[in-house]
């Protein structure tokens, strides 16, 4: 019987292949490596908050641990905005130092701080700047959606400065334990808080609250964001979406 010729290209076919494979894969390594080192540079050399936050999401998707001694010094930066993205980097590899210093961000309301970030509009002052720090550090807790906070968050649901950004990042943290909570914060006497917190029982996917919600069907109060939204569009569609599920 005559051979079949492209029978015995194969092993040199397969070969040619493997090469090629492992040539790439060796290259990808050197560009991981190179990447994270740019990553790392625009970290530590980002101007604004929002801009390092970006690059603080990257670095705890790359998954390497190396990272957390490069921008270590970020973590007491007098710039709190700053400090706190560092200390997303650390929590987002479940580190307890990054979860400290975005807690004692959270829980500090008196402590004097040079002028920072986060005051939309200009006009600085200490209260102003406090308020913004603590604003932003729930918002990081609410990106990492990591239930370790809970405890911490939960009773801010009564602190006015705050409480309506608590609520989402409890519906983003996306832990069940905190449904309670929520549809106890659907009594707040600001509508603002009332839709963070249907939104939040929203997303929680928490039936248990559709008996309370349907009590605000009639809660014509508006938010003063969002186009100025009424309390009961928000429970209406929540009450839509979450009879849906049931």
């Amino acid at each position: 019987m005559r051979r079949n010729d492209s029978n015995g290209l194969w092993p040199s076919v397969c070969l040619s292949l493997l090469v090629l494979l492992l040539f790439l894969g060796a290259r990808g390594t050197g560009q991981q490596g190179e990447s994270l080192a740019v990553l790392v540079r625009e970290f530590n050399g980002s101007q604004y908050f929002w801009q390092q936050l970006e690059v603080a999401q990257k670095l705890v998707a790359r998954n390497d641990r190396k990272v957390l001694s490069q921008i270590q010094p970020c973590l007491n930066n007098e710039d709190r905005h700053l400090r706190g993205n560092a200390a997303f980097v650390f929590a987002g590899f479940g580190d307890e130092r990054g979860f400290k210093v975005i807690d004692d961000i959270l829980m500090d309301r008196s402590s004097p701080r040079p002028e920072g970030q986060g005051i939309p509009g200009g006009g600085w002052a200490l209260a102003a700047q406090i308020k913004a720090d603590r604003y932003y550090a729930v918002h990081l807790l609410g990106l990492l959606k990591n239930p370790r906070p809970l405890p911490v968050l939960i009773p801010l649901l009564k602190d006015n400065e705050i409480n309506y950004k608590v609520a989402w990042a409890l519906g983003e943290i996306g832990d069940k334990a905190a449904i309670p909570a929520l549809i106890d914060a659907l009594n707040d006497p600001s509508p603002d808080m009332r839709v963070s917190s249907i939104e939040a029982l929203d997303t929680l996917d928490a039936t248990e609250a559709l008996p309370r919600l349907r009590l605000l069907l009639k809660d014509d109060d508006r938010i003063h964001t969002d186009n100025l939204r009424k309390v009961s569009e928000a429970a209406q569609s929540a009450i839509a979406r979450l009879s849906a599920i049931r």
